[in-house]
């Protein structure tokens, strides 16, 4: 196989992490924008709306568009939830408890040897056929995936917690204080330990080195 194309950490964060930033605050901050200033059904419709503009221009640039595929799913249920119930909190619920089922997929992945977060990764890297069906390959992301799968059941434990207690500005807050900041650390840990793993293996590391 040819050596790979060059990789940094740089490029790699720079080329996710506006889009991930994008992703994870730009629905919250719509939907609570408009539910102040207009109301409920603005702000639900406001926040779909952005979903759907995400995963249309992801499509557009040539990627699978992974994430924002399953942000707009997210946006339609809480859309359909919040309509129906009339309610902020019964709007929140929903990517709570699907934030969970993530956290359990990534560590039941593992168990099934086909880890969540290499899935992922290729919406950041075109991993060859021959790298993804390797050993290296499956033993650097199911580490990844089991972080992820842990931390995502701690904060859907913690939001869901803020949810019964009927309160959104501190769920809000305590979405955006373990939201971003720690999946930003996570997805630097993510990319830099997927790099290193690669290129300390007797598998790939030639290929990345080279």
């Amino acid at each position: 196989m040819a050596p790979a194309p060059r990789v940094s950490l740089r490029a790699l964060l720079l080329g996710t992490g506006p889009r991930f930033a994008r992703d994870a605050l730009g629905p919250v901050l719509v939907f609570y924008l408009g539910w102040r200033l207009v109301g409920l059904t603005a702000g639900i419709l406001g926040a779909t709306a952005l979903a759907l503009g995400v995963y249309v221009w992801e499509r557009r640039q040539d990627r699978s568009g992974l994430g924002a595929a399953l942000g707009f799913g997210i946006a339609l249920t809480q859309a359909v939830v919040g309509l129906l119930s009339g309610s902020a909190i019964a709007y929140f619920a929903p990517p709570v408890v699907i934030n969970a089922i993530y956290g359990l997929a990534f560590i039941v992945s593992v168990l099934v040897r086909r880890p969540l977060a290499g899935v992922f990764a290729q919406e950041t890297y075109p991993f060859p056929p021959e790298v993804r069906a390797s050993a290296t390959f499956r033993r650097v992301f199911s580490r990844v995936s089991l972080v992820w799968g842990v931390y995502l059941l701690l904060r859907s434990a913690l939001r869901l917690q803020a949810l019964a207690w009927g309160n959104v500005e501190l769920f809000l807050a305590i979405s955006v204080a373990t939201g971003l900041p720690l999946t930003a650390a996570l997805m630097t840990w993510s990319v830099w330990y997927g790099l290193r793993g690669f290129r300390r293996s007797e598998e790939w590391g030639w290929a990345l080195r080279g």
